[in-house]
């Protein structure tokens, strides 16, 4: 199936990081702060893109969310296999959000009420990795 994608043509140049901190709902939608510093991380499938805004908005309780805007990027998109793929994405975003937070607990610049925080926070998020493994 993985093959077959990049046949397809689902390989493309993305944004990387689409989760919901970089969307700003205007008159139009903007998103911004594609990651510019490393291709590697911004080309890949298009259902892993797709994968990392549904699981963000999964983690923050609104799958109903989440739902509406698969359904409308299948809708528009007539790309079917993704229903195959999204929790295998979905889990590896989730854990890349888990590990890009643990990173706080090593700098001796944020406080430890923070590091609390961060550590709850980047605890969800393996929760939410391993709830897409069941």
């Amino acid at each position: 199936m993985l093959n077959k994608r990049v046949a397809d043509g689902r390989i493309r140049d993305c944004h990387g990081d689409l989760h919901s901190a970089h969307i700003c709902l205007t008159p139009e939608i903007s998103i911004y702060d594609c990651i510019e510093f490393n291709d590697r991380f911004r080309y890949c499938d298009v259902a892993s893109e797709i994968a990392f805004l549904a699981m963000d908005l999964d983690h923050f309780g609104r799958t109903d969310l989440s739902d509406a805007f698969i359904d409308s990027y299948l809708e528009n998109s007539g790309d079917t296999e993704i229903r195959h793929l999204l929790d295998f994405y979905k889990c590896y975003r989730a854990y890349v959000r888990g590990k890009v937070n643990c990173f706080k607990l090593d700098d001796p610049l944020v406080p430890e009420d923070e590091k609390k925080e961060v550590k709850a926070t980047a605890g969800s998020y393996f929760a939410l990795a391993e709830s897409y493994t069941i």
